[in-house]
C-alpha cells in the first residue's frame, strides 16, 4: 500500500518519461545534429547531489556510446576560487532540478564564457539557468513535492539517454526509447527486493555496482542516508576489492545493484567473492532481462525508490521530509 508522497511520485515516472520523450523528440533530434556538427572533444558535467550522480551515469553513457572523454565539474572552482577553465571544443551539460543554486549558475556562466557549448537538463523551465546556456532539454517531471527526488532523477537519466541516442544516431537505442516507460512500470508492479526485514538492525551498508550500475548505486547510497538514516557508501564492485573488502569481515551488509549489461559477468564474480567472505547480501536487480541494457540501471533504481521509502517508514522516518533537508539547496 502506498503511504508516502515519495512512493506516489516515483510511481508517476513511467507516464512522466513517456511524455518527456514525446515532447522532447524534435528537440533531441535537433540537439543531436548540433552535437555532431560541433564534434566536442570532451564533456564536462555540472551538478550537485542527485544531479551529480546523474552525471556519473552520463559519464559512462557518453564514453560508452559516443567515445568522448567525460568528467565531473568542481563547481567551487568558479564560485569559490573564481577561476576559469579552458573549455574550447567542449560540451558542458548542466544538471539541476531547480536551476537556481548559485554555484551551479556560476560554473555554467564560466563554462559559457570559456567557449563551451552548454546544455541544461532542468525541471524548472523558468529558472535563471535557461538564460545562461545554449539550449535547455527540459525534464518535464512536473511538480515534485517530496524532498527525496525520484521521478525527476529518472527523468534526468532518460533525457541523457535520449540526447546521447540522437547524438550518436544509434538507431537501436532510439527505437528502444519507446519501451522505457513499460520497463519501468514492470518494476513498479514487481515484488519488493529491499525489505525492512532484509536489513533489520542494519546501520551501515555498502552499495556495489559496476559501470552504469555503479552510477545508480551512488544514488541508492544517498537515498539510504537521506530517508532511512542508514550510513551507506557506494563503490564500484571492482574498486571495492582493492582494500575496502576487508570490512566484510566485520559483518558488513551489502546491497548488490545488478544490471544485465556488458558488466554483468565481472560484477557477478566480484559479488561471489564478497559472498564467499561472509558478506550479508541484499540483491536489487531487473526482473525483465529482455529490456535494452542501457535501461537496466533505471529499472533497478525504479524498484529501489519504492522499497527504500517503505524501509524508511518502518524505521520511523518520513521520507518526504528528511530532517535537515530542503527541496532546493543553494550553495556557493
Amino acid at each position: 500500500m502506498t503511504q508516502t508522497i515519495m512512493e506516489k511520485e516515483a510511481m508517476e515516472t513511467p507516464s512522466v518519461i513517456a511524455k518527456q520523450l514525446s515532447d522532447n523528440h524534435a528537440l533531441a533530434i535537433s540537439l543531436g545534429n548540433t552535437l555532431r556538427t560541433i564534434d566536442p572533444k570532451m564533456v564536462m558535467i555540472i551538478g550537485r547531489g542527485s544531479s551529480d550522480h546523474a552525471g556519473v551515469f552520463g559519464k559512462y553513457l557518453i564514453e560508452v556510446e559516443a567515445g568522448v572523454p567525460t568528467f565531473a565539474a568542481a563547481p567551487s572552482v568558479a564560485s569559490v576560487y573564481g577561476k576559469s577553465l579552458k573549455l574550447k571544443d567542449a560540451l558542458v551539460i548542466v544538471i539541476s532540478q531547480s536551476g537556481r543554486s548559485p554555484d551551479i549558475l556560476a560554473q555554467a556562466e564560466m563554462a559559457k564564457k570559456a567557449g563551451a557549448y552548454c546544455v541544461a537538463l532542468v525541471n524548472d523551465e523558468s529558472a535563471p539557468l535557461k538564460d545562461i546556456v545554449d539550449v535547455v532539454l527540459p525534464l518535464k517531471a512536473g511538480a515534485e513535492i517530496s524532498v527525496a527526488a525520484t521521478k525527476s532523477y529518472l527523468a534526468t537519466l532518460s533525457a541523457l539517454l535520449q540526447m546521447t541516442a540522437h547524438w550518436t544516431e544509434n538507431e537501436e537505442l532510439i527505437k528502444a526509447l519507446d519501451t522505457l516507460p513499460a520497463a519501468l512500470q514492470t518494476m513498479i508492479d514487481a515484488q519488493p527486493q529491499l525489505t525492512p526485514n532484509s536489513i533489520e538492525n542494519v546501520k551501515n551498508m555498502v552499495v556495489l555496482g559496476r559501470g552504469l550500475g555503479y552510477a545508480v548505486s551512488k544514488e541508492m547510497a544517498l537515498k539510504l542516508k537521506e530517508v532511512s538514516s542508514i550510513h551507506a557508501e557506494a563503490f564500484s564492485s571492482a574498486e571495492f576489492l582493492h582494500g575496502p573488502v576487508t570490512l566484510v569481515e566485520q559483518g558488513l551488509a551489502i546491497l548488490n545493484c545488478f544490471v544485465n549489461d556488458e558488466s554483468a559477468q565481472s560484477h557477478q564474480e566480484q559479488i561471489d567473492e564478497v559472498a564467499s567472505r561472509g558478506a550479508e547480501l541484499v540483491h536489487m536487480k531487473q526482473v525483465d532481462n529482455d529490456i535494452h541494457p542501457r535501461f537496466a540501471p533505471l529499472a533497478v533504481l525504479q524498484r529501489f525508490y519504492l522499497d527504500v521509502a517503505k524501509v524508511a517508514v518502518d524505521r520511523g522516518f518520513n521520507p518526504d521530509e528528511p530532517k535537515g533537508l530542503k527541496k532546493v539547496t543553494r550553495t556557493l
